[in-house]
């Protein structure tokens, strides 16, 4: 048994006072709704006109099953249902628990003051009185706490579902979806495209930790299948954002238009082939572009480096290096020497072989293949 029922058993309204307060439940909910008004500003405007009667109406509502409680009519919980969707109904309507609570409040005082007026002269006993009063707001406070574990309610289950839209909204834009599909998902998550995003990828264990720390418009996705994490940060600062990720095993793509996210997380996943060292992909563009198509840079190197098959392995292995090197340093022997730590002299005489193997070694597109075939080693 509540204290609610408690309180009610040991009072039992007599069936004169019960009736001359009821008589009276239209002007006590008038006044109610009227303090409420006056006394809790998110109500100056929601009470009037169609839902001001509507309100009123459930405010006569909650007096008469008060009244039926407090005269061993009724349970205390029969009003459960209406409070908790009216708590529910706040969240609906955009106003906190704050408001609804003060209005409990000063719904509670009226409510007292005008029951109290009408039951002592109805005959009441002075004894009796206290207990009315106990019991009013005991009510009063049930119904409170009803309200409130339907607002939670409510804001939890729209957390949820807002979280499933931002979740979808980030799935559409890492799979490329088409203009409609991104449009309607965007609507539906109540997002705000911003104009880029940066793709962070990481472990799905560090996602969220590393999203607190961020950007609060960060789109997180955190269960992708191969267990790792995807962070789209909104106009990042990149400079910022990786010393924010410093102690991240993060790789971070580059920033691009917001519908097109899709082009920065790829990056990052294939940066991430690469190298478990990579942290920032713009930092390792010629490895990206040397290995986007893996099968022609092998092909390249094969057809560009031919010549060098007739040597032997260690042979073969020191020209490329110096080729490489060559290459890197513009023919400046002595810097090509100073890279190599050999002698000068060293340099010129592999440089005579070289020029042996490769006949069109100035030739801009020979030095274009070359750069190519070593470039990747160079890294």
């Amino acid at each position: 048994m509540s204290h609610v029922t408690r309180r009610a058993t040991e009072l039992a309204l007599d069936e004169t006072t019960a009736t001359a307060l009821r008589a009276a439940l239209k002007t006590t909910a008038d006044e109610v709704v009227q303090a409420i008004i006056d006394e809790v500003p998110p109500y100056a405007n929601a009470l009037s006109g169609r839902m001001g009667a509507t309100i009123r109406k459930a405010v006569r509502t909650a007096l008469g099953h008060y009244l039926d409680v407090a005269s061993g009519n009724a349970t205390d919980g029969d009003g459960g249902d209406a409070a908790y969707e009216l708590g529910r109904g706040e969240v609906r309507d955009g106003r906190s628990m704050d408001a609804l609570l003060s209005a409990y409040r000063v719904g509670a005082r009226v409510a007292w003051r005008c029951l109290a007026a009408g039951a002592v002269p109805a005959g009441l006993p002075a004894a009796e009185v206290a207990k009315f009063a106990e019991l009013t707001f005991a009510y009063i406070d049930e119904l409170s706490a009803v309200s409130a574990a339907g607002h939670a309610d409510e804001l939890a289950a729209r957390g949820r579902a807002h979280e499933r839209h931002l979740e979808q909204l980030v799935r559409d834009l890492l799979s490329d979806a088409g203009p409609d599909v991104l449009l309607a998902s965007v609507q539906r998550a109540g997002w705000r495209p911003p104009v880029s995003l940066t793709a962070v990828l990481l472990p799905a264990a560090q996602a969220r930790p590393a999203c607190r720390t961020l950007d609060p418009g960060t789109l997180i996705l955190d269960d992708l299948p191969d267990a790792s994490g995807v962070l789209l940060v909104p106009d990042a600062d990149r400079s910022h954002l990786l010393r924010q990720l410093t102690d991240r095993a993060a790789v971070v793509g580059p920033a691009r238009p917001w519908t097109r996210a899709s082009t920065s997380y790829a990056r990052a996943v294939r940066a991430r082939s690469l190298s478990s060292d990579i942290r920032d992909t713009e930092d390792h563009l010629p490895e990206l572009v040397l290995s986007a198509d893996t099968d022609a840079f092998a092909d390249l190197r094969a057809r560009a480096l031919a010549p060098l098959r007739t040597l032997s392995a260690a042979t073969a292995r020191r020209m490329e290096e110096t080729l490489r090197a060559w290459l890197l340093h513009h023919g400046r022997r002595d810097e090509v020497a100073a890279a190599l730590f050999v002698h000068p002299q060293t340099v010129r005489y592999r440089m005579s072989q070289l020029r042996e193997l490769f006949p069109d070694l100035g030739s801009p597109h020979r030095i274009l293949e070359l750069t190519l075939a070593v470039g990747l080693r160079a890294g």
